[in-house]
């Protein structure tokens, strides 16, 4: 069965990354959301794409109190988001405002998902090693998946991600076909794609059975997922 995230919410009117498009992805059907965190300057744990925010700065460089009411604690988005699957994904990407090698940020992801008791519910990503490992240390419970960049070696990421005890890959929309899925599942991984937002491609991931779609195009997707078990 191929499940439906709404990435970063649903944005077909309101803000990514909000607790609002977090809940009009819960009313529309989704089966999870897809969401961004980051360490504000106080060692908070927040919701938010970018290093930045607009007009007030690098979030590595903020408090809680400085930021947007829009701004959510991952502990507030993961209580809107009861009764779907989140996917949280860490940033903490080298050269950009706010990196620590110390990976901090993995830590404190895994604390706050065990104390809302969320632990058997989310998939933690990342596109860094680094941070996926430290999460494994932090907490061994938590299902990881690794974020393949838009051009990735197949073979390589899915002989890590076996060694490495994770259980998902998560590749790049243009870079997935039956082959890939089959070997994935096979090694007992799961598929998430990102980000699949053109209908002829959901079609063909939900026909193909990959685990898990993320999208833009929320009602789309849940319609074409629909259609794609129906026919089976």
């Amino acid at each position: 069965m191929t499940i439906v995230f709404a990435h970063r919410g649903c944005t077909d009117g309101f803000v990514e990354n909000t607790l609002e498009a977090f809940a009009e992805a819960k009313r529309l059907g989704a089966d999870g959301v897809e969401l961004d965190v980051r360490l504000t300057a106080d060692g908070a744990l927040v919701v938010h794409h970018d290093p930045t925010v607009d007009g007030l700065g690098p979030l590595a460089h903020l408090t809680v109190p400085d930021l947007p009411p829009y701004v959510p604690l991952l502990a507030d988005a993961l209580t809107v988001c009861d009764g779907m699957v989140v996917n949280v994904e860490i940033k903490n990407e080298r050269g950009q405002p706010g990196h620590d090698p110390g990976e901090a940020v993995a830590a404190l992801t895994a604390a706050v998902i065990a104390e809302a008791g969320w632990t058997e519910r989310v998939i933690v990503s990342s596109f860094q090693v680094s941070t996926l490992r430290a999460v494994q240390v932090a907490d061994s419970r938590v299902a990881l998946g690794a974020l393949w960049p838009l051009v990735a070696d197949a073979a390589a990421g899915l002989a890590l991600a076996v060694d490495e005890g994770w259980r998902a890959v998560h590749p790049f929309v243009s870079s997935v076909g039956p082959e890939l899925v089959e070997r994935a599942q096979a090694a007992g991984l799961a598929v998430n794609v990102w980000t699949v937002n053109n209908s002829s491609d959901l079609a063909a991931l939900a026909e193909m059975g990959v685990d898990g779609i993320i999208t833009d195009r929320l009602v789309a997707a849940l319609s074409i997922a629909a259609e794609g078990h129906a026919g089976r």
